[in-house]
């Protein structure tokens, strides 16, 4: 029984090993196909017989990588099997922009009700923004500040509360231009005249309430007087005050008592 592991090799005495060319099998220039195991990404119906593929169904599959079709440097890979029940192909591939996969060929995808169908529009830039957006909001980074959103309010009232003065005065306006015109008097004058003695009576209405103003305090301050103003009483005379002196007594003479009379000295 010969040896299954040759280690020696018989080379003939007129063997050259210079006359030996290495050969070298052409390159498939077309894309790269393999053999695949895949489980179906959705449930979808075949356009032929009407059966159904469910989803996560096993299948053998034809993997293709056609080197001219990439999106932003991926790779997109095309997915080609056949159906259980009539054996005819069907064709799917990647979609690295939804991150999804999309129907070529020989069927057709249930209808999903849940799958956002805007996000399928939607650019690059708009998938980022999107995407930022909803860190942030994550994040509670869009939170809007109380105050600034009284302050914006409070700025809309005013602009609202500024053209409905400005439209009543246009509208006060017009009804003026419109009685003067029926009277056969000048409008313009009609109106110079109007606001003149508007604001004459204005000021003389504001002097008025001055003057009361100014009546009113003074009348306070003098009643205010009055009452601080202590009423006289009869005058009643006051005890003497009282000293802590200590009083000296006065020696009595007793010699003199007894008829005793002394000596001058």
């Amino acid at each position: 029984m010969s040896e299954r592991k040759v280690l020696q090799k018989y080379y003939p005495p007129d063997f050259d090993p210079s006359a030996l060319q290495r050969r070298r099998g052409p390159k498939n220039a077309g894309p790269r196909i393999q053999q695949v195991r895949i489980m179906c990404p959705f449930t979808m119906r075949c356009t032929r017989c009407g059966a159904f593929s469910n989803r996560g169904l096993k299948k053998n599959a034809r993997k293709e990588t056609p080197p001219d079709e990439k999106y932003l440097g991926i790779q997109i890979v095309k997915l080609s099997f056949r159906c259980s029940s009539c054996s005819s192909e069907i064709i799917i591939k990647t979609d690295p922009k939804n991150q999804d996969y999309v129907v070529v060929s020989g069927a057709v995808r249930n209808n999903e009700p849940w799958r956002n169908r805007a996000a399928e529009e939607e650019s690059v830039e708009q998938r980022l923004d999107r995407l930022e957006r909803e860190e942030a909001e994550a994040a509670g980074e869009e939170e809007l500040d109380k105050m600034e959103e009284l302050e914006a309010k409070n700025q809309d009232a005013q602009r609202e509360m500024a053209a409905a003065d400005a439209l009543d005065e246009i509208r006060h306006r017009n009804a003026r231009i419109n009685r003067s015109e029926k009277d056969g008097v000048d409008f313009v004058d009609t109106i110079v005249r109007t606001e003149d003695e508007e604001r004459k009576q204005q000021e003389k209405e504001d002097e008025e309430a001055a003057k009361a103003a100014f009546a009113a305090a003074r009348a306070q301050v003098e009643s205010s007087a009055k009452v601080a103003e202590p009423e006289e009483s009869p005058i009643e005379p006051q005890a003497p005050a009282p000293t802590f002196r200590r009083a000296v007594k006065k020696k009595k003479d007793h010699a003199a008592a007894l008829g005793l009379k002394k000596k001058s000295s």
